[in-house]
């Protein structure tokens, strides 16, 4: 059975027609990738959010990205002009898979609010399973006390359990390559909730299965997107960070997104 006409995928009219945004999941430093963080800043672009501070682990038992130890003017200037064009501005946090201390995650958190005045928080690895719940919905709480109204997402990478949607503006229930996407299935509890409620982050999507990536993100129920061409695999060099560099159909990808846009 083909994964467009599978029963388990089948969302509804509304939401493979509903318009979907974008999101970046962080790209490296502005200084090491000035002309992307310039791309985002072009006005009228179908940005939802946008990660400050992301980085790859370099390790299992490590903690990557953050707001740094001072103020970097890099960061700085990568942020205001976002912000001025209305695009959300989000602070990485990586909870190492809710092993990260509370106290490490709300001073950074702080730091991020003292420095780039972030709109929300984006949680980097974030738990998916009911064993995580307590603690991730201890520390959303803490997080929305130090800024009333912040928009949160929990950065699962995969389907987590219903009960984390109860504690975030949105849930990120894929990141992973597009080998695996293209056959993937949504939980059948995520069709009661509307597709603002979920982003899908997918890397190694070649341009001529760019349209088919979208649309599978229409039917399974995900109001936001980020799609590339950029893949993991660094051969001789080790792993790469898909998500550092812009892909190279941006300009198709944007074509593709928005009002009017549907399969």
């Amino acid at each position: 059975m083909s994964h467009l006409t599978s029963p388990g995928h089948r969302r509804g009219v509304a939401a493979r027609k509903a318009p979907l945004r974008l999101a970046v999941p962080g790209f490296a430093h502005p200084l090491v990738a000035p002309a992307e963080w310039g791309g985002l800043q072009r006005a009228g672009l179908p940005l939802d959010w946008v990660v400050l501070g992301a980085a790859a682990p370099t390790g299992p038992d490590s903690f990557a990205g953050g707001p740094g130890g001072r103020q970097d003017p890099y960061w700085l200037s990568a942020a205001v002009p976002l912000r001025s064009n209305g695009v959300r501005v989000l602070g990485h946090l990586d909870t190492g898979h809710g092993a990260r201390p509370f106290g490490e995650l709300l001073s950074d958190a702080q730091r991020f609010l003292n420095w780039y005045r972030v709109d929300g928080f984006a949680l980097g690895r974030c738990p998916a399973d009911a064993a995580g719940l307590p603690g991730t919905r201890r520390l959303t709480g803490a997080l929305r006390t130090l800024l009333p109204g912040a928009h949160v997402v929990l950065m699962h990478g995969t389907h987590a359990c219903e009960g984390y949607a109860a504690l975030a503006d949105q849930l990120v229930t894929y990141a992973g390559p597009w080998s695996g996407y293209r056959w993937s299935q949504a939980p059948a509890w995520t069709a009661g909730h509307p597709p603002e409620r979920f982003c899908h982050l997918v890397h190694g999507v070649p341009l001529t299965h760019l349209d088919e990536a979208l649309r599978i993100a229409r039917w399974q129920g995900a109001g936001t997107v980020y799609v590339t061409d950029r893949t993991d695999h660094g051969g001789g060099r080790g792993a790469l960070d898909p998500w550092e560099c812009m892909p190279g159909y941006w300009d198709d990808l944007v074509s593709r997104i928005g009002p009017g846009v549907s399969e």
